[in-house]
């Protein structure tokens, strides 16, 4: 009698196991799986010579992009980037290119955006690794 009661205590947490653990969202719910894609200066220099349309975001000080930045870079601090990216980066899928100094702000601001609902973001790092002009 108790062995009964033991296997069907047993058999019963299995099968709520079993039916508790399954995916209890709605098929029309959809969730951000998009990470930030880590590239270098290089690859990102290719992205932007292809012709393909993309976004380039400097997520350094006001003061520091005045002393040089990549041409056509949209300057978006990266202590404001949650604000101004609403603002400015109106499409969540466009790509879009991230950089700073070193690579520090960048990878912050790069999950930044994904945590936002942005699908397509590169950070390829800091500025002292571009190859490429700099306009002063």
């Amino acid at each position: 009698m108790i062995k009964n009661r033991v296997l069907l205590s047993v058999m019963l947490i299995l099968i709520i196991g079993i039916t508790g653990c399954g995916n209890n969202k709605k098929s029309d719910e959809v969730s951000n799986t998009a990470s930030v894609n880590k590239i270098d200066a290089e690859i990102a220099m290719e992205m932007m010579a292809s012709g393909d349309s993309y976004v380039l975001v400097d997520v350094r000080t006001q003061a520091e992009f005045d002393e040089g930045h990549i041409e056509g870079a949209l300057l978006l601090p990266n202590d404001q980037i949650e604000t101004l990216a609403i603002e400015q980066l109106t499409d969540k899928d466009a790509v879009i290119l991230v950089y700073c100094r070193s690579g520090n702000r960048s990878a912050i601001a790069s999950q930044l955006l994904i945590d936002l609902g942005y699908t397509n973001i590169y950070d390829f790092g800091g500025i002292t690794d571009w190859q490429g002009e700099i306009v002063k």
